[in-house]
């Protein structure tokens, strides 16, 4: 039996917010691909290092200082055996996959000349779609897109063939935040790289829910935020290979990410601390850290079981109603599902079900292009976490059918 069905008492123990209510009614949570939430242990990281240990990192020889230092440090290498970097030059902190995407849009953008090309896919969020039409716009470059089918399945022989001589870096989700795929990295990475094509994988929505190696991907670039595999907001990561951050201008400048400073010439520190400049968030990488050390406790292959038999029991249940359409069905999907209900519109559901003490997604989730290919405005979606239970999905269930009789 997994352990995790056998620890279920326990670990939503961990997360006090899951025994909160909501107009009255037990608080179900399913809006985690959203944010997920807070275990203890991290909350009180946090409270631990602002009571105890606060003190900026790297610039001090007092106690507190070297402390701190050596906390965030840890932390960084704890992030490195995570994913699977080789060094922790590769992993530089940010605020999020957000600012991760944007740094590399900038940095290796500005290694791009006139006329590069850059490969998207259809179904990305917009923060891995925006930087790169910004860079399009400023460098004149051009992007491309990989369609999908209505399934959900990126179209690999379209992307094939997307590729030309100019074609400079290649970005792609690794799990889509509508509609569930699980995108074949491995293999996109293979065909970028038989062109001699660096890619970055968008991983906001995988590294909580299946395991990740970047070495073993050969990803050029990975990122991934802290505040979707419980740990706080505001502090991310990027992996990047070294041989290429070495090559990239700084995206800020100030303090940390100089060696020497004069007004005739500045030099620059060494990976991974050219990259992030100013006071770096070492509370929250601290906190970060022990997010992922409580996942690795709980294990992540028993999380990724668990939540795909929360996937399969709800996709099973949500096809009783009847007028209810999930939008992507791949043959690999992570633990989210979107839909809508006959012509109700998902906000309207929404609502009422926030009523039930039901907290789902509504609208386009910041993935516009994905709702027009559907040709709807948006969906309801639920997204599931490893605290979340088989009961919790019946009373979704019982809440649809309830929504669906007020309009009919």
């Amino acid at each position: 039996m997994n352990s995790i069905i056998q620890n279920i008492a326990s670990i939503r123990a961990d997360f006090p917010i899951l025994s909160e209510k909501v107009y009255g009614k037990s608080l179900v949570y399913f809006d985690n691909a959203a944010t997920t939430q807070k275990p203890l242990c991290v909350v009180r990281k946090i409270d631990d290092g602002y009571l105890l240990h606060n003190a900026n990192v790297h610039r001090g020889v007092h106690y507190l200082s070297q402390v701190a230092t050596e906390a965030h440090e840890s932390a960084r290498s704890t992030v490195k055996d995570f994913i699977g970097a080789k060094s922790t030059s590769q992993i530089i902190f940010t605020r999020g996959t957000t600012e991760s995407i944007n740094l590399v849009a900038f940095s290796y953008g500005e290694l791009l000349k006139e006329g590069s090309e850059i490969i998207v896919s259809e179904m990305e969020h917009h923060s891995n779609i925006v930087p790169w039409q910004l860079l399009c716009e400023r460098k004149g470059l051009k992007l491309k897109v990989i369609p999908f089918a209505d399934n959900g399945v990126l179209d690999l022989d379209t992307y094939k063939n997307l590729f030309t001589e100019r074609t400079a870096l290649v970005a792609v989700t690794h799990i889509s935040n509508t509609l569930g795929t699980v995108n074949p990295v491995k293999q996109i990475i293979d065909i970028a790289h038989s062109h001699n094509v660096p890619v970055l994988i968008d991983g906001a929505q995988s590294v909580a829910h299946t395991k990740v190696n970047v070495t073993d991907l050969d990803a050029d670039f990975f990122v991934f935020s802290g505040h979707k595999i419980y740990g706080p907001t505001g502090i991310g990561v990027l992996y990047g290979k070294e041989e290429l951050l070495d090559k990239m201008v700084p995206y800020q400048a100030g303090g940390e990410m100089i060696e020497r400073v004069t007004f005739e010439k500045t030099t620059f520190n060494v990976l991974p601390y050219k990259f992030e400049a100013g006071t770096p968030d070492f509370i929250g990488s601290t906190a970060l850290a022990t997010a992922l050390e409580y996942v690795q406790n709980i294990g992540i292959e028993n999380i990724a079981e668990y939540e795909q038999g929360l996937l399969k029991y709800a996709t099973e249940r949500l096809k009783e109603i009847d007028g209810l359409r999930i939008y992507g069905n791949a043959p690999e999907r992570g633990a989210v599902i979107s839909m809508n209900v006959g012509n109700i519109h998902h906000y309207d559901i929404g609502t009422l079900l926030d009523k039930l003490g039901l907290a789902l997604r509504t609208g386009h989730h910041c993935a516009e292009p994905v709702m027009q290919h559907y040709g709807i405005e948006g969906t309801l979606r639920a997204s599931f976490a490893f605290y979340n239970t088989k009961d919790e999905i019946d009373k979704l269930i019982d809440g649809i059918n309830k929504v669906v009789k007020i309009f009919t």
